[in-house]
């Protein structure tokens, strides 16, 4: 199983985002292999929630600057977070029945939804708000 890897058609731009997306991604890796060396049952799941929380609090961060700048385009921004935590979900409860396919599925789709989110949705936001605080 490959590993999710930081591609440069990643950057958003903005040096510190970019950093927080790359953690994101170590993350995604982490959890992946937690599954794939059949971790422990309280491993898999403190890799999963580790993944969980710094993928909303990133989100939470996103939307509130999105709301302070009036950024005209929250709505389907915020709906493409939705549709990623979703299937993080999904993936979570489907690991302890097919470990291997979950895996898989959970580099996948995180992979194909960071490439499509960060070069659209993220590109565009951080263009619009321009150097910006990420406290």
């Amino acid at each position: 199983m490959a590993l999710l890897e930081w591609r440069e058609e990643f950057s958003v731009g903005d040096p510190a985002v970019d950093h927080e997306h790359r953690e994101l991604i170590d993350l995604v890796n982490a959890a992946a292999g937690a599954i794939r060396d059949d971790s422990s049952p309280s491993q898999l799941d403190r890799a999963f929630g580790d993944l969980l929380r710094a993928i909303s609090a990133h989100f939470a961060h996103e939307e509130q600057q999105m709301r302070d700048s009036r950024y005209d385009e929250t709505d389907p921004h915020k709906q493409d977070h939705e549709r990623l935590l979703d299937a993080l979900r999904d993936i979570m409860d489907d690991q302890a029945h097919d470990p291997d396919r979950s895996a898989e599925a959970l580099v996948k789709v995180l992979g194909d939804w960071f490439t499509g989110h960060f070069a659209t949705h993220d590109a565009r936001l951080h263009k619009k708000l321009g150097p910006h605080s990420h406290d």
